[in-house]
């Protein structure tokens, strides 16, 4: 019979029972007001404020989407990862679908509302570690090959991260006190790509933003955008 240790516990089989997130795992950001480049083709800047919120201080763990596998509310990974049960790592190799199930796991578990955030609070919690180039301007605006090609190099100058998943914390911590930040998992947020009643195509953010189909979990496949896709795929989860 398989063993697995999860949260000091040994469960034994499929059993696994759902750990919770302790209190001290959320860090609590203030109001503030996001600036960013809208994720699509516009690039415009946006300015997009947000009431004061709690995030996550580190990623989803790989014991916690097993246990929300266990309950049968999520759906299993692909691979190797469908055996990932580790307390110290990230859960990886997850769709924004599958990050919806588990916050929607949690809300009927505890009674707290529990989702995605959007990428306007991604930015806020992310603090210094959210880096944004400035809008390209260029004198022909009726000349949109002229904005697509400064992406693509800057975007191909950007050099691919290792992909194995690292140890909570050992990728950092920034000024608010969250783990990982911009590190080797992109975090999927609840913000659409574009603005059609039909939401698809979701942000996930990281290093940079990437335009993701909402049931991708390899995003080396998945990428919407030219250059660099993201190295693995997480979330973290926002308290109401």
């Amino acid at each position: 019979m398989r063993a697995l240790l999860a949260g000091g516990l040994l469960v034994l089989g499929g059993c696994m029972p759902a750990p919770d997130i302790d209190e001290g795992e959320w860090v609590r950001i203030a109001a503030g007001t996001a600036h960013y480049q809208a994720v699509d083709a516009s690039g415009a800047a946006i300015e997009e404020r947000s009431d004061g919120f709690a995030i996550m201080r580190r990623q989803v763990s790989q014991a916690e989407y097993a246990a929300c596998v266990a309950a049968q509310a999520c759906m299993p990974l692909d691979g190797a990862l469908r055996e990932a049960a580790a307390v110290d790592l990230p859960a990886v190799g997850i769709s924004w679908l599958d990050a919806s199930a588990y916050a929607q796991w949690m809300t009927r578990r505890t009674g707290v509302a529990h989702r995605l955030p959007r990428y306007a609070e991604w930015v806020l919690a992310a603090g210094e570690a959210f880096e944004d180039e400035p809008p390209q301007v260029f004198d022909d605006a009726r000349n949109p090959a002229q904005r697509w090609l400064a992406e693509y190099d800057r975007e191909s100058r950007r050099k691919p991260l290792d992909p194995r998943p690292l140890a909570f914390g050992s990728q950092g911590r920034n000024d608010n006190g969250l783990l990982d930040v911009a590190g080797n998992v992109w975090e999927w947020t609840d913000s659409c790509v574009g603005q059609g009643e039909f939401c698809g195509i979701r942000v996930a953010a990281g290093q940079h933003p990437s335009g993701l189909s909402d049931f991708v979990r390899d995003p080396v496949s998945g990428a919407c955008s030219v250059g660099v896709p993201p190295s693995n795929l997480g979330f973290r989860l926002v308290r109401e």
